[in-house]
């Protein structure tokens, strides 16, 4: 396995650093922190670049605060000096990690995401029949169980220069655990790919299964007798605890014809729709008029059946009096079931 070395001068050369502030205010220039850090740019970037270099630098304190999407979660925002440090390193590290991850890793990936997790696990489906069977697998609370020492090893298998490690390693530090990395921060994402990679390649190379899928921490093995099920369960099961010190917290063992939840989405091999919790998100937002939240989640049910029932409900809110517009792309479907009836698409 080839390694990388050198790389410490490449991530926080004045070039780089200044193209990841660029990377960093990208959608946050109405941000306050962001506003505070331009206006003394040129200082700024001069003395974070001489604290990394003279071994000073530590990151700042998080700002914590609580989300329920729908799970509960502490998310541990990094101030924007150190957002700027994380993009650094990660326009460093992306690509000689991303050569090393397979095709079907869809979670943070440039050029993956979601949607596209889905229809590449609903493609798998319908290779078989409905009485054929899937495994499905979720370790259990996955980022709070990461070993920070095994991570530092996989790290470490392609980048050898110690300095560029120590300070990625600072960023998967979580103050009072002995165990897990910070959700919230952007190294974060790349780390949960590094640290389960190596299952990824069990599963494809070793277990020889040939349709899977894996968002994070959702495993997904397509074609399978209720036998073979059971076996490659006990097997991933056994490298999650030995190799990777995981555990499993969820396990479906389930025929191909009941249908399948993953990624936000209930699927079957012809038809899906979006889970019952981002429907009542949407009529939510509705109600609210929350116009960005409506677009967002019209994208996410864009390709399944939700999406003529969430066109309902806005149909029936703009009966009673509201005036809730949607994107142009969403207007000849609204067109076609209602005539277009009380309706103006954004920019019109």
């Amino acid at each position: 396995m080839k390694r990388y070395g050198n790389l410490f001068e490449k991530a926080f050369s004045e070039e780089n650093m200044y193209q990841a502030y660029l990377d960093a205010r990208r959608g946050k220039r109405g941000k306050r922190a962001c506003f505070e850090f331009e206006k003394h740019l040129g200082d700024n970037l001069a003395s974070l670049h001489n604290a990394i270099h003279t071994g000073t630098y530590a990151p700042s304190p998080y700002f914590q605060f609580v989300v329920y999407e729908p799970k509960r979660r502490i998310i541990h925002a990094p101030t924007f000096r150190d957002v700027v440090v994380q993009h650094a390193i990660y326009r460093t590290i992306y690509h000689i990690f991303d050569r090393s991850f397979i095709s079907s890793s869809f979670a943070c990936r440039i050029g993956y995401g979601t949607h596209k997790a889905a229809a590449h696990a609903q493609k798998a489906l319908r290779h078989y029949s409905g009485n054929d069977y899937y495994l499905k697998l979720d370790v259990r609370k996955f980022f709070y169980s990461i070993a920070r020492n095994t991570l530092r090893k996989l790290i470490e298998k392609k980048i050898k220069d110690r300095r560029l490690v120590d300070i990625m390693m600072m960023f998967a530090e979580m103050e009072g655990a002995e165990r897990g990395i910070p959700i919230g921060n952007l190294l974060s994402q790349i780390y949960a790919l590094i640290f389960l990679n190596p299952i990824d390649h069990f599963v494809k190379r070793v277990c020889k299964v040939k349709h899977y899928t894996r968002y994070v921490d959702d495993l997904v093995l397509v074609g399978l007798s209720r036998a073979e099920c059971l076996q490659l369960r006990d097997a991933l099961s056994g490298f999650l605890k030995n190799i990777l010190s995981l555990d499993l917290s969820k396990v479906v063992v389930q025929k191909i014809r009941k249908g399948l939840n993953f990624c936000g989405y209930r699927m079957w091999r012809t038809k899906s729709f979006v889970r019952k919790h981002s429907i009542y998100k949407f009529r939510k937002s509705v109600r609210d008029e929350k116009r960005e939240s409506i677009a967002s989640l019209l994208g996410h049910a864009k390709r399944t059946l939700s999406l003529i029932y969430m066109l309902k409900s806005i149909k029936k809110e703009n009966a009673h009096g509201k005036n809730i517009q949607i994107q142009k792309s969403y207007r000849r479907i609204y067109d076609t079931l209602f005539d277009g009836a009380g309706l103006q698409p954004v920019g019109a």
